[in-house]
C-alpha cells in the first residue's frame, strides 16, 4: 500500500498505474477537511514513489463523490475574510498538485461527481464515465461559485459558453451529454469502468493518446478572440440576469469571473475564482441557501427516522372527495405506484379527479418527463368509486372533502365504520383542529391531519398534524407513506391553522391593515414580489386562494386565537368575498383575470376592488418600501416564533423549509428565522417594537427579547 487514510488510499497495481480510490467510511464519498488532506497526502507519497507511470482515480462506493461536506461551511463561512480566503486558496492547490503529478492520470466516475467530486474528475488529464454517471457543479444552489478550480478548468475543457451554462444553471449531465460536450472522453457500461479506465490510462502511458496536450489547455488563458468572448460573456449576462435576477449574486459573479480569467493562466484565474468565492462565501444570499441545505437534509433525516419505526406497510389508499384536490392527492399516490381508491358522492366530482390526474400526466407527456407507460399505469393505479364499501381494504385513508367541521366529522365517522381496524384515517383540511375531528372517532389513536398544498403535484410540503391522542406509530405510518408519495413531511401539533396557515394569515392581517391605512395593492404587491423576493404578492397570493377559502379561515383563526387574530373591521378581503369577488376561481378579486387575443392569461388591478375600498379605507398613500415589508413580515415572524415557543413546530429549521416548501417562501432569505436572525434578533426585536402600537400580531413574545438580550440564536 502506497498511502492508506481514512477517506482513501493508494496501491501501485500492474504495468506501473497507482490506483487511488476514495471509499469514505460513511455511505458516500465527500470532500470534508480529513479527505482533502488525505488527498494532498496521497499527491506527495505519490510523486515520491518509484515506477509510477500512471494514476487511476476511482470510487470503492456506487457513486463517486457527491461534493463538499457543506456542514463545515457554517463555521467556516463565519471566519474573517482573509481566513476563508486563505482555506479556499490552500484547498484548490491540493487539485493543482494532482494536475500537476508528471504523468498521465484518469478519473473513472460512477454515480454522482458533483461540486468537489466534478473538480477532482476536472482536475485529471483523462475522464471515462459509466452510464449511470450524473457530472455537475451545483454550487449556485448554495449561493456559491466552484471553490476548487471548477471556473477554472471546466471553461476551458468544453468552452465558456456551455462552462457557464452548467456553473449558472448547476444542473448536473448525464454520461451521455457530458461526453457529446467534451467534459468526458468516453462512456461505458458499469461492469466495463475499470478495465477500460485501466486501458484508456495504458494508452496514454504508451504515448498514442496525447495527455500533455490536454494538461496544457487546462493551464492555459481560455482560446477566445475578442469578438468571441464579447458574445460568449454578453449573452451569458443577459441570460443569468433574466434567469436568476438580481437576488442572487452567485451566477452573477462566476460570468464576471471567468470572463476577468479569460486571458489568464491557472494561477491568475485561479486567484479570481478564490476571491470570487470569499465574495460569494459572506454574502446573505450564500448564508441563507447553505441554511437551506441543512434545514433540509435535517428534515429528510427526520422523516427517515420516524419512517423506519412505522409497523404498518400501507399498499392501498383511498381518498374521500374527489374534484380537484382529491384527484391532485390520488394522482400523487398513483403515479408512485400505489393502488388509490377515490371516493365521492357525484360521479361529476369522479370525473373532474380523473380529469386532474389526466391533466397532470399529459402536461408531463408534453414536456418529455411522462411516458405513454407511465400516463397509463398511473391511471389504472385510481380506482374511482361511488361507493363507500369499495374503501374497506384501504391502508390509509385521506378524507378530502369540503373544509366544513361537521361535513368532515360525518364522513370521518363513517369511514371509521366501514374501513379495518388498524387503518390509519387521515383529513386533508387547512385549518380545521385535529383534536375536534378526532372527537367523531372511536379510535382517535389512528387519526392524524395530512394537509397537503395546492397544486398537489407542484408543491413539495405536506404538514402532518399531531393530535393530542395520535399515537406515534400512526404519525410514523403516516410519514412512511408521505414519503412514498415523494413528497417532504414535516410534522406539526394541533392549533388553529397548524404551522403554515397560522402563520400566513397574520401576514394577511398585516397586509389588510396596510390596505385600510391607504397603501395600493399592487405597491404592496410589487414590493413584496421584487424587493422582498416572494413568489406571488399578498393581493395575488389571495387571488389564488380564493377569498371564500380565505374569509373561512380566518373566522378559524380568529375563534382559536382571538387574543391576536380577531377579525379585521372592514377588512378588504371580507368586502371582496362578500361581493362574490372571490378571486382566480371567478376570474376577479383583487385583479380582473382573463386571457388575451393569443389565448395568454392576463391579470389587471381592479377598478371594482379600488371602488368597493374606497369607502372603508384611508385616502391614498405611499408608503416606504420597508415600511411595506415591515408591516406583512413582523407579525409572519411573530407567529412563527409564538408557533416554535409553544412546541408546534420542532425546530426553526423545520419551520424554514415548511415556509419554503408550503408557500415558496424566497429561498435567499433562506426561510422566516434565517431571515429573522439576518436582520438580527436585536434589530429585529427594535423593528417590531417600532411598529408594536398597531396592534398584538405586531408584538413580540418575553422569550424573542430574552433570546435577544443573552445572543442566543433559533440555529444553535
Amino acid at each position: 500500500m502506497m498511502y492508506e487514510g481514512k477517506s482513501l488510499s493508494v496501491s501501485m497495481t500492474d504495468n506501473g498505474i497507482a490506483e487511488l480510490v476514495f471509499d469514505a467510511q460513511g455511505s458516500v464519498n465527500k470532500f470534508d477537511a480529513q479527505t482533502v488532506s488525505e488527498l494532498d497526502q496521497a499527491t506527495v507519497a505519490i510523486a515520491a514513489a518509484d515506477g509510477v507511470k500512471g494514476v487511476l482515480v476511482r470510487s470503492a462506493k456506487s457513486t463517486f463523490i457527491v461534493g463538499a461536506d457543506i456542514t463545515e461551511f457554517t463555521a467556516l463561512f463565519s471566519m474573517p475574510e482573509n481566513e476563508v480566503l486563505a482555506w479556499v486558496a490552500k484547498t484548490s492547490q491540493v487539485f493543482d498538485r494532482f494536475e500537476d503529478l508528471p504523468f498521465p492520470t484518469i478519473v473513472a466516475i460512477n454515480g454522482f461527481a458533483l461540486g468537489g467530486g466534478c473538480e477532482m474528475a476536472l482536475a485529471g488529464d483523462l475522464r471515462i464515465a459509466d452510464v449511470t454517471a450524473r457530472i455537475g457543479l451545483p454550487e449556485v444552489k448554495l449561493g456559491l461559485m466552484p471553490g476548487f478550480g471548477g471556473t477554472v478548468r471546466l471553461p476551458r475543457l468544453i468552452g465558456s459558453d456551455n462552462a457557464l451554462e452548467w456553473m449558472t444553471t448547476g444542473r448536473d449531465r448525464d454520461a451521455q451529454k457530458a461526453l457529446h460536450e467534451g467534459a468526458v472522453d468516453a462512456v461505458v457500461a458499469p461492469d466495463n469502468l475499470h478495465n477500460a479506465a485501466r486501458k484508456m490510462l495504458q494508452s496514454a502511458i504508451d504515448g498514442k493518446l496525447d495527455w500533455q496536450a490536454r494538461r496544457a489547455a487546462k493551464l492555459a488563458p481560455l482560446q477566445l478572440n475578442a469578438n468571441e468572448a464579447m458574445m460568449s460573456f454578453s449573452t451569458a449576462a443577459a441570460m443569468v440576469a433574466a434567469q436568476a435576477g438580481k437576488h442572487y449574486p452567485a451566477p452573477h459573479k462566476m460570468v464576471e469571473t471567468v470572463q476577468k480569467a479569460a486571458s489568464s493562466g491557472r494561477e491568475g484565474a485561479l486567484k479570481l475564482e478564490n476571491e470570487g468565492f470569499v465574495a460569494l462565501a459572506k454574502t446573505d444570499a450564500c448564508q441563507a441557501q447553505v441554511g437551506i441545505f441543512l434545514a433540509d437534509q435535517l428534515v429528510k433525516a427526520k422523516g427517515k427516522k420516524m419512517a423506519k419505526a412505522a409497523t404498518k406497510e400501507v399498499k392501498q389508499h383511498a381518498v374521500l372527495g374527489a374534484g380537484i384536490m382529491g384527484g391532485g392527492i390520488a394522482y400523487q399516490g398513483a403515479v408512485k405506484g400505489v393502488n388509490t381508491i377515490m371516493k365521492d358522492i357525484a360521479q361529476a366530482a369522479l370525473d373532474l379527479g380523473l380529469a386532474e390526474a389526466a391533466k397532470i400526466l399529459s402536461k408531463g407527456m408534453q414536456r418529455g418527463k411522462v411516458d405513454a407507460k407511465t400516463m397509463a399505469s398511473t391511471l389504472n393505479n385510481i380506482v374511482p368509486t361511488l361507493d363507500m364499501k369499495a374503501i374497506k381494504d384501504a391502508d390509509l385513508i385521506i378524507e378530502a372533502v369540503v373544509e366544513n367541521p361537521n361535513v368532515k366529522a360525518s364522513v370521518l365517522k363513517e369511514t371509521e365504520q366501514t374501513v379495518a381496524d388498524d387503518a390509519i384515517i387521515c383529513s386533508n383540511t387547512s385549518t380545521i383542529s385535529i383534536n375536534r375531528l378526532a372527537q367523531s372517532l372511536d379510535k382517535p389513536e389512528r387519526f392524524c391531519g395530512m394537509h397537503f398544498f395546492n397544486p398537489v403535484h407542484k408543491m413539495p410540503l405536506v404538514e402532518i398534524i399531531r393530535g393530542e391522542k395520535t399515537s406515534e406509530s400512526t404519525i410514523a405510518s403516516v410519514v412512511a407513506a408521505t414519503l412514498k408519495m415523494g413528497k417532504t413531511p414535516i410534522v406539526v401539533n394541533d392549533c388553529p391553522g397548524f404551522f403554515v396557515n397560522r402563520v400566513l394569515f397574520p401576514y394577511f392581517a398585516g397586509f389588510s391593515r396596510l390596505l385600510i391605512d391607504g397603501a395600493d395593492f399592487t405597491a404592496v404587491d410589487k414590493v413584496m414580489e421584487k424587493v422582498f423576493g416572494w413568489p406571488m404578492g399578498p393581493a395575488y397570493l389571495l387571488d389564488v386562494v380564493g377569498m371564500d377559502t380565505s374569509d373561512h379561515a380566518s373566522g378559524v383563526m380568529s375563534d382559536g386565537i382571538p387574543e391576536r387574530m380577531q377579525k379585521i373591521d372592514n377588512d378588504p378581503v371580507t368586502l371582496l368575498y362578500t361581493n362574490k369577488r372571490l378571486g382566480q376561481k371567478n376570474g376577479k378579486g383583487f385583479y380582473n383575470y382573463g386571457t388575451d387575443k393569443r389565448g395568454k392569461p392576463t391579470k389587471v388591478a381592479a377598478p371594482e376592488a379600488y371602488a368597493l375600498f374606497k369607502d372603508h379605507v384611508a385616502p391614498s398613500k405611499e408608503f416606504d418600501k420597508e415600511d411595506i415589508i415591515a408591516r406583512v413580515m413582523i407579525p409572519m415572524a411573530n407567529e412563527a416564533i409564538r408557533c416554535l415557543e409553544e412546541g408546534i413546530v420542532g425546530s426553526a429549521a423545520e419551520a424554514d423549509m415548511a415556509l419554503l416548501y408550503g408557500l415558496g417562501f424566497p429561498p435567499f432569505r433562506g426561510g422566516i428565522f434565517r431571515y429573522i436572525e439576518t436582520m438580527g434578533l436585536d434589530n429585529f426585536v427594535a423593528l417590531a417594537d417600532k411598529y408594536a402600537s398597531l396592534g398584538p400580531v405586531y408584538q413580540i413574545s418575553d422569550g424573542v427579547r430574552e433570546m435577544a438580550a443573552s445572543g442566543k440564536s433559533y440555529f444553535a
